[in-house]
């Protein structure tokens, strides 16, 4: 019997036909990622809505908390600001929550049963991504529209605002994915998720130019993947504001190869 005539079967009432194909091959694989995504959106069938009014609420806070800092706030820095809120949005779900997640599972009991169910894992972390995008990408498109209505900004979209996006979420969310199951005490998972909120926002330019940071911790930055996320999706939808796009390119997908390998590693050597 297939993951997908098993594991879900109870989710939603889904009852795959008789007959599929065995389990192997794209449409096995394809089957079983279905499965999950369905499983992921009806498991948290109430908590989503609420982390997507969270997720919103957080950039659009962000983007008009600052401006109350400073009334008349530059176009340059405002621009830093609302792209930054917007990368925020994107990352959050899977860099924080995802660990504390996998770590309510392992406290609640569930966590073993779900490892247990049949099929291939990579569909199972490819439908956790899917479901950070759904909440990820429309918090990041409210907060450019409330900078955009905030400070007057225009937007120059390229298209490499889509892979920008893409490998952005699957970054942030390896990395959540990884930790979550790296770490077998719960409670530590959820200190180190936290640890995230104040180096990704306070410690690296997400939300400001590096060059209000000391001239060390700017270098650091340049080698982490939260300034290179920043970058290539201000890359994306501004012309002139940054520069090194290149090497940000480059760094963020060397820390995505990482994260995929390390969230492929801890996930096959679980029983």
């Amino acid at each position: 019997m297939s993951f997908a005539e098993s594991a879900p079967a109870a989710v939603d009432g889904y009852l795959p036909p008789q007959g599929r194909a065995p389990r192997h091959g794209f449409r096995y694989w394809l089957d079983s990622y279905r499965a999950m995504l369905r499983w992921e959106l009806t498991s948290l069938r109430l908590w989503l809505p609420v982390e997507g009014a969270i997720v919103i609420l957080s950039g659009t806070g962000l983007v008009l908390g600052i401006g109350l800092f400073v009334p008349h706030l530059p176009v340059r820095y405002a621009l830093y600001v609302t792209t930054g809120s917007a990368v925020v949005t994107l990352i959050v779900i899977g860099l924080i929550f995802s660990p504390q997640l996998i770590a309510q599972q392992k406290l609640a009991g569930t966590y073993q049963y779900l490892l247990s169910l049949p099929g291939p894992r990579s569909a199972a972390v490819l439908a956790w991504c899917s479901v950070t995008l759904m909440i990820g990408i429309p918090g990041a498109c409210v907060a450019l529209l409330v900078g955009m209505l905030r400070y007057g900004l225009t937007f120059t979209i390229s298209p490499s605002i889509v892979p920008a996006v893409l490998l952005t979420a699957l970054t942030g969310a390896m990395l959540g994915y990884a930790i979550g199951h790296a770490i077998n005490r719960p409670m530590v998972t959820v200190m180190v998720s936290e640890l995230f909120i104040f180096v990704a926002f306070g410690f690296a330019p997400v939300n400001f130019p590096a060059t209000q940071m000391p001239a060390w911790l700017a270098r650091l930055n340049l080698w982490l993947p939260f300034e290179p996320m920043a970058t290539v999706v201000r890359a994306g939808l501004t012309t002139g504001l940054v520069t090194r796009v290149a090497m940000s390119w480059v760094v963020l997908s060397a820390w995505g190869l990482v994260a995929c390998a390390a969230a492929t590693a801890v996930i096959r050597r679980r029983p």
